[in-house]
């Protein structure tokens, strides 16, 4: 499903690749999406171990923008440069704004990563994957916006995808 097809008042949990289209500027769907959450059309939700990987990704691209390092092995070429990762600052700014948005941010906590292996089991899904959908589940919103094909074998939520990704 779209992101259209989420009503008003709707609940919808928000994978890292959404606010990652977002802050780069390649979805204006995903834009879109998270301007419902900032004026309360919708209610916005993610998970501490989300954020952390859209900063890590933001933290990236940054990088690459900037000219620090050249895209491909991207943390190893970042990593033997900490000089040069103590002056990325962008990233951050960004990530500090998803609680500006209305987004809900959760934690993460043992117990869900232990609900989450039921779904790795069940569906195949990475570590992260299923941590987020157990997430959604543990907290009543069976609704996911992402652009991760993977959550599409899970039958107990309800994906929404961005259309302007090509």
């Amino acid at each position: 499903m779209k992101f259209d097809d989420l009503r008003p008042g709707s609940s919808v949990f928000i994978d890292a690749n959404i606010f990652v289209y977002h802050f780069s500027g390649a979805s204006s769907d995903c834009t879109t999406l998270l301007e419902r959450c900032a004026s309360a059309q919708l209610a916005g939700l993610t998970t501490t171990h989300i954020v952390l990987e859209v900063a890590h990704r933001l933290m990236l691209i940054e990088a690459v923008i900037k000219g620090i390092v050249s895209p491909g092995d991207v943390v190893k070429k970042l990593a033997a440069k900490p000089e040069a990762v103590a002056k990325l600052t962008e990233y951050s700014q960004h990530v500090r704004a998803i609680s500006e948005m209305g987004v809900i941010v959760l934690p993460v906590t043992f117990e869900l990563w232990l609900a989450g292996t039921t779904y790795q089991q069940r569906y195949g899904l990475l570590t992260n994957d299923s941590v987020l959908v157990a997430a959604c589940l543990e907290n009543g919103c069976p609704n996911l916006a992402s652009y991760d094909t993977a959550f599409s074998r899970v039958k107990e939520i309800q994906l929404y995808e961005p259309t302007d990704i090509a």
